[in-house]
């Protein structure tokens, strides 16, 4: 009897230990499931799809139908092998893959754009740095069948125009099925892509045949914009297209002269918007933007580059959204570009990722909690009153 109840009260603090150990284990697990997963659902949750100003006029079963769902994002910027540390890729590449992953499911677009910069060292990886650069990427951004996914060029997807190589380009076109000058039509809404790097105007011989595309297929949509009882013997021959103004897409921004005119959370810092962009790095040339604008008449620019976000009218009218970065890596806050767009009109909303701030906040406030937990239940975590107390008892005793 004496020995079994012995046994007993030693077995209660190891009873004790394990239910201690359990629930610390079950806390810990708690945070990272919510700081890891939960929070792209709690926060990409609050996003709405915008209303086209139309789409009032439109019985519902037409307004569904005609709308194209639309996500823009740019400048994922995958870690390569040179220059990207694992630890900083597997953080970088985890939280894009919810963040895409989570807004694919809550969100259901028809059609998702990448507006360039999809790796980081594309413009000098090897050939099997870049497949094992693609295959990560096709992992992070898979997608159901209902759901088009479009990557547009960028300079470090295949270098600076110096860097640019055919080599370079047809591995990228090769993957993506990217052309420069490339017309996509859903819905009856014209999307034109660009190779931005290709807009140099030096006469190289990639220049040469993106810009040979682009005019070719500015001279379809223009014919085909043109009223039924407009005769011109040039448009005679010509395939028509969608009666409707393009939106264009690349990642370069047109040319402006700095960021000094942005606003906006996601705006560039403010003490880099007045530093003047150089044109052909950070924007394309005066030249090359006025060809664009007068080659197409888009009714919407859509461009990268800057990891920072901006909205800029052109000639008054045009519309361009620089998209911000969806790395955390380049942005404490990134985000994407929601768009509801009809072959008329569109609408354009903001959609923004867990500030990586708070994430870390919370990570440091239950760690913090963490520490009270373990002191207070090892008794280490006294009130004054009491650690008061045991002092003056010590020094009565001796």
């Amino acid at each position: 009897m004496l020995s079994s109840s012995s046994t007993t009260v030693k077995s209660l603090p190891l009873k004790k230990r394990l239910c201690f150990l359990l629930k610390l284990v079950c806390f810990v697990s708690s945070v990272l499931i919510f700081c890891e997963f939960l929070i792209y659902y709690v926060v990409i949750f609050q996003c709405r799809w915008p209303e086209v100003k139309g789409g009032a006029h439109m019985g519902k079963k037409e307004t569904s139908t005609s709308v194209l769902k639309a996500i823009i994002l740019a400048d994922t910027h995958l870690l390569g092998e040179i220059k990207g540390h694992w630890l900083d890729k597997l953080r970088r590449e985890w939280q894009m893959e919810r963040s895409f992953q989570t807004a694919l499911w809550l969100l259901q677009p028809d059609i998702v754009f990448i507006l360039g910069d999809a790796f980081d060292e594309g413009k000098w990886s090897s050939p099997q740095a870049w497949a094992d650069d693609v295959r990560r990427f096709c992992k992070m951004f898979k997608h159901p069948v209902s759901t088009e996914l479009v990557v547009i060029v960028g300079n470090h997807d295949i270098g600076f125009h110096y860097e640019m190589t055919t080599y370079k380009v047809n591995r990228f076109e090769k993957v993506f099925n990217f052309t420069s000058g490339k017309l996509i039509t859903r819905k009856g809404i014209n999307f034109v892509l660009v190779n931005s790097i290709a807009m140099e105007g030096d006469g190289c011989a990639v220049c040469r045949t993106s810009e040979a595309k682009l005019v070719a297929l500015s001279h379809k949509l223009n014919c085909s914009q043109q009223k039924p009882n407009h005769s011109d013997k040039r448009c005679s021959d010509v395939e028509k297209l969608p009666a409707s103004e393009p939106i264009l897409l690349q990642h370069y921004p047109l040319y402006r002269k700095s960021d000094a005119e942005c606003s906006g959370e996601d705006s560039a810092p403010p003490e880099e918007k007045n530093i003047a962009f150089k044109e052909k790095y950070d924007v394309l040339s005066q030249e090359a933007s006025q060809k664009l604008i007068w080659w197409f008449h888009p009714r919407l620019i859509l461009s990268g580059h800057t990891h920072s976000a901006c909205e800029v009218l052109h000639a008054g009218k045009i519309p361009e959204i620089s998209v911000p970065s969806f790395s955390w890596r380049n942005r404490n806050n990134p985000s994407f570009i929601m768009g509801s767009i009809t072959p008329t009109d569109f609408s354009l909303q903001k959609c923004f990722l867990p500030y990586e701030s708070r994430v870390f906040a919370i990570y440091c406030a239950a760690g913090a909690l963490l520490v009270v937990l373990i002191l207070a239940h090892f008794q280490l975590l006294t009130p004054p009153f009491y650690f008061a107390q045991r002092l003056i008892s010590k020094h009565k005793a001796v």
